[in-house]
């Protein structure tokens, strides 16, 4: 695995189609666990920074849709600015607050899925470690392609800055 020297970065493994990010979180599993599981969490947080999210479905159960926007709402991010990037997760499985696993695929405003981009398997396992929480996170593609194409895309970057995010959302509710 490859690893910055800040503290908590992602670290990330590429292993045929599968992609692994790695993070560690300062909050305890319970809490970082119940900021992707509940829609006020994650519109505070998902997503990079200067992006804002909106869900218009979150239905956190198995077979249960989550359609969101994301809107980059930060001027300085030139030809981004008003871009909106839809996205669609059906949930398959739910362990609490242990892993959830879904399929994600880049959509459109009325949930339809988006032809020529990659959908993926995502399964994330949350460890408690110490008091702190370590969150692995292994998408699958449908081909080294597929999962080649969104590297070159950024996925990389983009969910270290949503990781980032995650961290103050998390610093925010430990403050009370």
């Amino acid at each position: 695995m490859s690893m910055n020297n800040a503290t908590n970065s992602v670290t990330k493994k590429v292993e045929g189609q599968d992609l692994i990010i790695e993070r560690i979180f300062n909050a305890p599993r319970d809490l970082v666990f119940k900021a992707f599981s509940e829609s006020e969490h994650l519109e505070n947080w998902w997503g990079p920074k200067g992006w804002k999210t909106e869900n218009r479905t979150f239905e956190f159960k198995p077979n249960g849709v989550w359609h969101y926007c994301m809107t980059c709402i930060d001027p300085n991010q030139g030809d981004f600015y008003g871009q909106e990037s839809w996205g669609k997760a059906v949930y398959r499985e739910i362990i609490v607050p242990e892993k959830i696993v879904y399929t994600d695929w880049f959509a459109d405003k009325e949930g339809n899925i988006a032809e020529g981009m990659p959908g993926m398997l995502i399964t994330v396992d949350f460890v408690e470690q110490e008091g702190n929480t370590k969150v692995i996170t292994r998408s699958q593609f449908e081909s080294e392609a597929s999962l080649q194409k969104v590297l070159e895309m950024g996925v990389v970057e983009g969910v270290s800055s949503q990781y980032e995010c995650l961290d103050e959302h998390l610093e925010n509710l430990q403050q009370g």
